[in-house]
């Protein structure tokens, strides 16, 4: 059985004046434990749709999700603050809170879960030395370059462990030098074990990466290549 297991998922939405839009049209995908996946296709596609049914911002109209074996479509209220924590996921615009430092932003994420001190101080520390940023834990967002502003989003997508890393047109923002190093950052968390969605249109990357390519037009799933190429 596959890790995540998309099944015939469906996503229609009722717009006032407009009528019924179908933003996923019966979207089927396997990804196994390990994979690195570049989701791509224009705007308008259903990228943005699959990432909201995927970490729980919505539920299809029909179809399922399965996750290690669990169908998350049909997750309880009170379980989705414990699915999140096994999904990490990075924005566009970074999302991080200008009044916290670099080291309060990411301790942030572990002290709503009531995480002791202790363990909080060792973990945040960790995964600043990981992304690079040991150096500016005491700096404000503003402070920061904004390659250095995505890396404290990734370490703060990282302080749960998830299983899945999300990223969602993470280098959109930024000039090649510093995207290189998010894509490096982001390879290195595949290596250790994460599932990593990357949705970009930068089709420089995507050809770069040289790993599985799921293309969306539509709604639909038009092509998913094992080492694909992003033509625009």
């Amino acid at each position: 059985m596959a890790f995540i297991d998309v099944v015939n998922l469906t996503k229609i939405y009722d717009i006032p004046k407009k009528g019924k839009i179908t933003a996923l049209g019966g979207v089927n995908i396997k990804i196994d434990r390990g994979e690195f996946i570049s989701l791509v296709g224009p705007s308008g596609a259903g990228k943005s749709t699959l990432i909201r049914l995927f970490i729980r911002e919505d539920v299809p109209t029909t179809g399922r999700i399965s996750i290690a074996g669990r169908d998350i479509t049909k997750l309880k209220t009170d379980d989705l603050p414990y699915y999140r924590r096994k999904v990490g996921v990075i924005f566009q615009d970074y999302k991080l809170l200008p009044q916290k430092t670099v080291y309060e932003n990411i301790a942030f994420a572990l002290e709503v879960c009531d995480v002791p001190a202790k363990e909080i101080r060792e973990k945040v520390i960790k995964i600043l030395a990981l992304v690079g940023l040991s150096a500016r834990m005491e700096n404000y967002p503003h402070e920061l370059s904004g390659g250095e502003q995505q890396r404290v989003a990734i370490a703060r997508s990282l302080v749960h462990s998830p299983q899945i890393v999300i990223a969602d047109e993470p280098t959109g923002n930024l000039d090649p030098v510093n995207s290189k190093e998010i894509i490096d950052l982001l390879l290195r968390i595949n290596r250790a074990g994460a599932v990593v969605i990357l949705a970009t249109h930068n089709a420089e990357i995507v050809n770069n990466l040289r790993r599985r390519v799921i293309s969306m037009r539509g709604g639909k799933v038009v092509s998913d290549s094992k080492i694909g190429r992003y033509k625009i």
